[in-house]
């Protein structure tokens, strides 16, 4: 049985909650002892690391466009305090910090968000397909990722199928962040642009690009377990220098979540014990 958070049975000390929190996390990222970079740079660094697009209105999605509408317009609020960012040499970047005061002159407008386990409109919502293009752009170079957290406990149901498993990230300020951390000697810049109905992310630096990078699922496998099927999946990275062609392989992590949408026929569910 779901026990009620305080907040759930008194909803007027949410903005309360809120306000502790966020206290909390920017209080400790300032003791942190970790630099963030957050303003951005008109001039481009002259090397395209590694880019990517991801369409922003899904007209299947079986809610109300006006959502998806609403999305874009946080999403553009969002992306021009990212967008030139350069993460220097010993640097952090944290998307919460970076992000925190984007609707300060325009508020953001109710979008579709992940709560609790259900899809439902909340101010701000849709942020989430930024963190999803940063991580995803991110794996691809050599920053380090030092906070990434998937969509809890339930899968967001996949445009595509066929699409890696557990590479999303999702954002909660004073609550989940997404962060990386620059260990190497070069810089890097964070561009996001948009293209009619597509968003679209690059990294750039002022180095020439020294490694190739392959993302994917060495292990994907969908369980039955108590009625319930689970997604239990390895997010690995292949490296490849682009100098020697020496290679490297490295699981990152293991990610389980349920889903809770019809799967294709073709998908395998074992049972579980």
């Amino acid at each position: 049985m779901h026990r009620k958070r305080l907040t759930e049975q008194f909803p007027w000390l949410l903005p309360l909650r809120q306000f502790q929190r966020k206290l909390f996390f920017y209080t400790g990222m300032r003791l942190d002892r970790n630099h963030y970079a957050c303003k951005p740079q008109k001039k481009a660094l002259p090397y395209e690391i590694f880019t990517a697009d991801a369409l922003m209105i899904n007209g299947k999605s079986g809610f109300d466009l006006q959502y998806q509408y609403n999305k874009v317009h946080n999403l553009k609020l969002a992306a021009a305090k990212v967008n030139g960012v350069v993460i220097r040499p010993g640097e952090s970047f944290s998307l919460c910090y970076a992000i925190k005061d984007a609707d300060k002159e325009e508020p953001y407008l109710d979008g579709l968000s992940l709560v609790d386990g259900k899809i439902t409109g909340e101010y701000g919502g849709g942020l989430c397909q930024l963190s999803n293009l940063l991580y995803w752009i991110f794996l691809h170079t050599p920053l380090t990722v030092t906070e990434r957290h998937g969509h809890a406990s339930e899968a967001i149901p996949p445009v595509d199928p066929e699409e890696l498993a557990g590479i999303d990230a999702t954002i909660a300020e004073g609550w989940l962040d997404l962060k990386v951390k620059n260990h190497t000697s070069h810089a890097f810049q964070i561009s996001v642009t948009f293209d009619g109905d597509f968003i679209k992310g690059a990294i750039r630096s002022d180095c020439e690009k020294c490694y190739e990078y392959e993302v994917f699922n060495p292990i994907c496998d969908y369980i039955l377990q108590d009625g319930v099927i689970y997604q239990e999946s390895a997010v690995a990275r292949k490296k490849r220098s682009c100098f020697t062609g020496q290679e490297s392989t490295e699981v990152l992590y293991h990610n389980r979540c349920i889903i809770d949408y019809p799967l294709p026929k073709t998908i395998t569910i074992k049972e579980g014990v």
